[in-house]
């Protein structure tokens, strides 16, 4: 899975998918469809093949299911390794699933503060934030103001700094992270949500972890023990 210090986000995608989520729910509950037809939504981590088709996904819940056409896209770049993605799917039996909608979701892991030549904290909403059940991510709502200038919809960059790592004297480990965010000088005409996921570390994984964002009302601390 990449790893990249700053992310730019965009947009576009997650009009496309609010879409077609929004019309395949009227069509499955007028039509009375069966189990294994009506649509799904998850977080989760598509597995790429040799030739960069994803080819199978497992979803935050555990469950795994095979792709019943391999998939391709401009933003798979790397083959036989993982994309963070929210996927849209009709489950076609218990171990196989139709692709209906699938985006890239971006992935912070924490970078010590002073890796940092900027630490904007501009703000923004937060709808939700939760761990993945295997407490391998910390998964993010976003609500992000943001606008066109000369028809151009411009990017926002993100980030996440680790500011302190503390281990206690009978070992447990607390994080304090600080979520980053620039407004690149973006009107804010309107307002998006759009999903992000902070990948946390494999080894010595925080028992405990003191999560600071800024927001429109002021900044916000979360707390999670993965």
């Amino acid at each position: 899975m990449r790893r990249r210090r700053f992310i730019i986000l965009s947009f576009l995608y997650f009009y496309i998918a609010a879409m077609l989520m929004a019309a395949c729910e009227t069509e499955s509950y007028e039509t009375g469809q069966g189990e294994y037809s009506l649509l799904q939504a998850d977080l989760c981590e598509l597995t790429v093949n040799s030739q960069k088709q994803g080819a199978s996904f497992v979803t935050d819940d555990g469950n795994s299911y095979a792709l019943n056409a391999p998939y391709t896209a401009k933003w798979i770049e790397t083959p036989d390794t993982t994309y963070r993605s929210l996927i849209y799917y009709n489950k076609v039996d218990a171990s196989q699933a139709e692709l209906v909608s699938i985006g890239e979701i971006p992935t912070l892991i924490p970078h010590e503060h002073w890796k940092f030549d900027e630490q904007k904290q501009d703000p923004l909403g937060l709808e939700s934030v939760w761990l993945s059940k295997s407490g391998k991510y910390l998964n993010m709502g976003l609500l992000i103001k943001t606008g066109r200038i000369d028809d151009q919809e411009l990017p926002h960059t993100i980030g996440l700094a680790q500011d302190t790592l503390l281990t206690h004297p009978d070992g447990h480990r607390t994080a304090y992270y600080r979520f980053l965010h620039s407004q690149n000088g973006i009107p804010e005409y309107y307002t998006n949500r759009r999903y992000v996921s902070i990948l946390l570390p494999s080894e010595q994984r925080p028992d405990t972890i003191h999560l600071q964002i800024e927001t429109y009302d002021g900044p916000l601390e979360r707390i999670f023990i993965p």
